[in-house]
């Protein structure tokens, strides 16, 4: 198994959900999201200098089982990129072990439904 996390830009935020979906990467967590960039520079707005290197993203958190890492990562990669500085990155972590609180299935069974796969 492993953990998929993705710092993409908000703008792009449905279309790499809809990816996902059409991957069949049916659930994932994610989180509004600030970073510092390269770039500091500031830009004025009606007479005020605002610092812009406070950059807003979203962080998209998916597990998903060793077979499915690759078109995840296309899925992220071809929806989420623009071509320009800034379109973020995507961090692939192994992950050990997996529970599902409910029945007590532990591994990558516990990430999906065993019964669609029958």
């Amino acid at each position: 198994m492993k953990k998929i996390e993705a710092i993409i830009r908000r703008t792009k935020f449905e279309e790499v959900k809809e990816a996902l979906l059409a991957a069949d990467i049916e659930w994932f967590s994610y989180y509004e999201v600030r970073g510092v960039g390269k770039t500091r520079e500031g830009r004025i707005y009606r007479g005020v200098v605002y610092d812009t290197s406070s950059i807003e993203r979203i962080l998209i958190s998916i597990v998903v089982r060793e077979k499915n890492v690759e078109k995840t990562v296309q899925a992220i990669m071809k929806s989420a990129r623009t071509g320009e500085i800034g379109d973020g990155r995507i961090f692939i972590i192994p992950v050990e072990d997996s529970i599902r609180i409910r029945t007590g299935e532990r591994g990558d069974i516990a990430l999906y439904n065993a019964e669609q796969e029958k």
